[in-house]
């Protein structure tokens, strides 16, 4: 598995031949869209800077695009998503939090949420999360200091955060790293195999921006 990060909260994990973008930013987006062809695409809110499918829409790859709760199976990847709710951009926003099961290992992806617990339906279905990204910049979504205490009480073997910088605030990332008592060096991708998680307890790993 080799994960990437775009950026606000785009993220591109591929396996095998199988590309999954999650949150890619639009081209009406004031972020900076990146364009490449996946299979699968999930949204978490319906909003510029997460819904951009036509970025990911490119050569013989045209996407199914997941957009809200349910379940889903595409391609062999087992997919949930569950309602949560976002405050991004100064509106009040249904929010979906995604978990994706491939590898053998289980993703979760919080999204643009602002909620200091997880949903009840979440909490009760999210169990045994191997690599989870969670939003850190505050603005409508977890501020740093919520966002590492929700991290921690999922329980994640990896804590990758995303919504800092570009489009949250400025000096999350380091308020988040000081919160988790780690100071990591930020890697340009990530390649990940299920041995590799052996040993991991809450282990903050930190992306640079393609």
């Amino acid at each position: 598995m080799i994960i990437n990060y775009f950026g606000g909260e785009f993220v591109k994990i591929q396996f095998g031949d199988t590309i999954l973008a999650f949150n890619p930013i639009s081209k009406d987006s004031s972020l900076k869209p990146s364009k490449f062809g996946a299979d699968i695409v999930l949204s978490s809110i319906n909003h510029p800077d997460f819904n951009g499918v036509e970025q990911v829409t490119f050569g013989d790859k045209k996407p199914f695009a997941i957009t809200g709760p349910g379940e889903y199976e595409v391609k062999g990847v087992f997919i949930k998503g569950f309602s949560s709710e976002s405050g991004y951009d100064s509106e009040k926003r249904i929010n979906t939090i995604y978990t994706v099961s491939l590898e053998g290992m289980n993703i979760c992806f919080l999204g643009a949420i602002n909620q200091g617990e997880l949903p009840k339906e979440a909490d009760e279905e999210i169990d045994e999360v191997d690599i989870l990204f969670v939003p850190i910049g505050g603005e409508g979504v977890l501020n740093a200091t919520q966002a590492y205490k929700l991290a921690v009480s999922i329980g994640p073997k990896i804590i990758i955060p995303i919504h800092y910088g570009d489009i949250g605030s400025k000096d999350a990332l380091k308020a988040f790293l000081k919160e988790a008592g780690e100071n990591p060096k930020p890697e340009t991708k990530l390649t990940l195999k299920k041995k590799d998680l052996e040993g991991k307890d809450a282990d903050v790993l930190v992306l640079e921006k393609e």
